[in-house]
């Protein structure tokens, strides 16, 4: 069985890390070469990187600091945030990203999920998803959950995967940054309707919610934010609790 991996999320805006609830009231919580460097030496799995207004303020994310953070860390890195294009892609490959996320621009047009893939293969395609539940059906959002689309999660997944997709960032707007735990049902039922890795995001508290959300919820990462930022729960100590509970993590 593959290990559950922990992965660290870096939202950033104006050049520094930032946390909010719903992606709202953001403060900073710190410089983001300094935090990749720390969560690096803590044992973090991998770390995403998010330019959180880069598809709001119409622009590219900042691909310069991209490089300092990749010059920074030893483990795999997943950038995000106002890439519309293969050529956008291109330059965070450069810049130093292992990965990219998608996540509007996809939405938008699905062809830029298929061009990525061909080019660079699955494993550099990571397709965000940001859903909310609307009259108890869950939708794909935009611009940072601003936007409701006309897309539902679990057809919207499905295609992200039959287009070339490697893996799957979920988060649930709904639990975004309240520390209230994940939607374990949906995660579960994400994970046996399609064969690609799922990364849970979105409600971690405590040990508890990640635990439930890498078993009962099937998810094969969790990622977080506030808890690593804040100092909560850090990293070996959350990857020892896991353990304890018989869960597969690398220590």
């Amino acid at each position: 069985m593959l290990a559950k991996r922990i992965i660290p999320c870096l939202d950033i805006k104006d050049g520094a890390t930032v946390k909010g609830i719903h992606f709202l009231d953001l403060q900073s919580v710190g410089d983001p070469v300094e935090l990749g460097r720390k969560y690096a030496r803590d044992g973090a799995d991998e770390l995403v990187f998010l330019d959180i207004s880069a598809t709001n303020e119409g622009r590219k994310t900042f691909a310069g600091l991209v490089t300092r953070i990749a010059e920074n860390i030893n483990i795999p890195f997943t950038v995000g945030g106002g890439i519309s294009s293969l050529e956008d892609a291109a330059h965070l490959l450069i810049a130093g990203a292992d990965k990219v996320t998608v996540n509007s621009a996809a939405v938008r047009r699905p062809g830029l999920i298929d061009e990525i893939a061909s080019r660079y293969g699955s494993q550099f395609i990571v397709v965000a998803i940001d859903a909310i539940t609307i009259d108890g059906r869950w939708v794909v959002t935009t611009h940072g959950g601003k936007q409701a689309s006309e897309r539902e999660l679990f057809t919207w997944a499905k295609e992200v995967q039959e287009r070339g997709a490697g893996e799957i960032l979920f988060t649930s707007m709904d639990h975004d940054g309240t520390k209230s735990g994940y939607p374990c049902e949906t995660y579960a039922r994400l994970c046996d309707s399609l064969s690609i890795p799922i990364v849970a995001s979105g409600g971690a508290g405590s040990v508890e919610d990640i635990a439930d959300v890498l078993t009962h919820g099937k998810a094969d990462a969790a990622l977080a934010a506030s808890i690593f930022h804040y100092d909560e729960i850090p990293i070996p100590v959350l990857k020892q609790a896991l353990h304890k509970k018989g869960i597969n993590v690398r220590l």
